[in-house]
């Protein structure tokens, strides 16, 4: 949101912005003429913007992980990456979007290997008394724990149908999908640069979607009122509204 405060220095971003987005959808406009609506609804998405993590969070570099909480019950997981060269103040003093992507994964996986550990000492005492939930939530995190510790996250772990209720009542982070936003400077929007290449390439591997923006185009775009306006200025840079 326009709220949201964008300094050059690390963990700027104390406590979460969150910013709410309409999804349009010609399906509810066609809808809604049918049964003569009043008033036309559009779902929306909810952003929870936290500071990045730095190397070590888990245990306590930086501002440790207390952000984690805020983003356990969502439903997927957005990595923006710096993808441009400058003289914004990178916590590491370097531009690497692959090394940021790696760092970030590894923390939400130690906070995901702490979580399940933790709660491992209690179900086992609550199996031994023949709890059938306890059972079953031990049976499901077993293969999820030898897979992060193994360094793969929980995704990579193959869930049956009948256990998707429990699963998503883990929260696990590293069980949700992901996606990689590069943000780039405003020459790369249209094109993307060596940064996003290579962040594409991470991402076809491990069978994630990869966006490119600038957040610096956004941010001019937020402050124009018309979509006439709006619609201009990007020809102007020579993009399109998608």
């Amino acid at each position: 949101t326009a709220a949201a405060e964008a300094a050059n220095y690390p963990f700027c971003t104390i406590e979460p912005n969150t910013g709410k987005v309409a999804v349009p959808d010609e399906r509810l406009d066609k809808l809604a003429a049918l049964a003569s609506s009043q008033k036309v609804i559009p779902t929306q998405l909810e952003f929870v913007d936290i500071a990045g993590l730095v190397k070590g969070a888990s245990k306590g570099e930086g501002l440790g992980n207390q952000f984690l909480a805020n983003i356990r019950e969502t439903d997927a997981i957005l990595h923006v990456l710096r993808c441009f060269d400058g003289e914004v103040t990178h916590v590491d003093g370097s531009v690497d979007p692959i090394r940021d992507a790696d760092t970030i994964e590894t923390e939400l996986m130690l906070a995901d290997l702490e979580s399940i550990e933790k709660r491992m000492v209690g179900l086992v005492k609550k199996s031994r008394g023949n709890d059938k939930e306890a059972k079953e939530t031990i049976a499901l995190l077993e293969p999820v724990l030898a897979a992060l510790q193994d360094g793969k996250p929980a995704r990579t772990v193959e869930i049956s149908p009948d256990q998707e209720t429990l699963w998503k009542q883990q929260q696990l982070l590293t069980s949700k999908p992901i996606m990689y936003v590069c943000n780039v400077s405003e020459e790369d929007a249209a094109t993307g640069n060596d940064y996003t290449a290579k962040v594409e390439a991470m991402a076809a591997e491990v069978g994630a979607q990869v966006v490119i923006i600038s957040a610096e185009i956004e941010s001019e775009i937020a402050q124009l009122e018309s979509k006439e306006e709006k619609d201009e200025y990007l020809g102007d840079l020579g993009l399109e509204e998608p």
